[in-house]
């Protein structure tokens, strides 16, 4: 049976956030020397602060959309805390420049903040940004313990359907995407934003709030695999990630050393096993 997918639209609208796509008039200009107006939507970006407790921690570039799935998913993947439930309330706050994510942080969670703290000054795409050791890029990562078997077909399946389900890239062609699919294929959920790392984050929010396990299924990016990607889904439990395009070579050795199964390259007729192929049955 087709489980229903969960939009992007899941969290209450917030009519003071800004459209995370919008029409501009264009001028189109042709070799020929004519030119011509044409209407397009263009994605936007927009300084998102995460505030724990009143302390700003991190100001990442980001579609303002899912942000509470974004605060849940970057709090996990940072490693700021160990499950969901440590984060009280999350209210997102627009200002003229950029939005505020004001995060109620349990009280040992924010301690363990605060032994930690790092201020990040992010970037799109910018996923190490603010680390101030080489020790802190290799990352003390959890083993990936299950060995569930997914289908190539399945793989192939959501790959098929996750165009479809990219609303907002539809109109601005600007937009990366990360999916949780289940065990056949079926899309769970979707989440867009204009930095890849941003989208993985909102899913991991998003599965969190859900309440799926992610050791159930499998997660699909339709972007490059850096290491951060890898390290993302390894820390939320995912065995299996699937990458649209190529993997650097420290996100295979990190890969191979935490035992996920990583594919890229990923096509409708073909994926480049990176490592541990043995989840994947034909």
């Amino acid at each position: 049976m087709t489980k229903r997918l969960q939009q992007d639209n899941s969290e209450p609208p917030v009519a003071d956030l800004p459209p995370v796509v919008s029409p501009v008039t264009l001028q189109q200009l042709r070799y020929d020397g004519t030119s011509l107006d044409r209407l397009d939507m263009l994605a936007d970006e927009v300084p998102v602060a995460l505030v724990y407790n009143g302390v700003s921690h991190a100001v990442m570039m980001a579609s303002p959309a899912d942000l509470e799935d974004f605060a849940r998913g970057f709090s996990l993947s940072e490693g700021i805390i160990e499950s969901a439930a440590e984060i009280r309330d999350v209210e997102a706050v627009p200002h003229e420049k950029g939005i505020e994510l004001i995060i109620d942080l349990a009280p040992e969670s924010f301690w363990r903040l605060k032994e930690r703290r790092r201020t990040i000054a992010g970037r799109t795409g910018c996923g190490l940004c603010g680390l101030d050791s080489l020790e802190q890029v290799a990352r003390d990562l959890p083993k990936v313990g299950s060995d569930r078997q997914i289908a190539l077909s399945a793989i192939r399946r959501a790959l098929a359907s996750l165009p479809a389900a990219q609303t907002y890239n539809q109109q601005a062609h600007a937009l990366h995407a990360a999916a949780y699919c289940d065990a056949d294929g079926n899309l769970l959920i979707v989440r867009e934003d204009v930095g890849r790392h941003n989208a993985l984050d909102k899913l991991i929010g998003a599965v969190g709030k859900a309440g799926i396990d992610p050791a159930s299924g499998f997660c699909v990016i339709t972007s490059r695999c850096s290491v951060e990607m890898v390290q993302k889904a390894v820390i939320a439990g995912m065995p299996i990630l699937v990458a649209v395009s190529a993997p650097t070579l420290m996100a295979k050795r990190t890969a191979e050393e935490a035992g996920i199964t990583l594919l890229a390259l990923a096509r409708d007729d073909s994926a480049l096993a990176v490592t541990h192929p043995h989840r994947l049955s034909r």
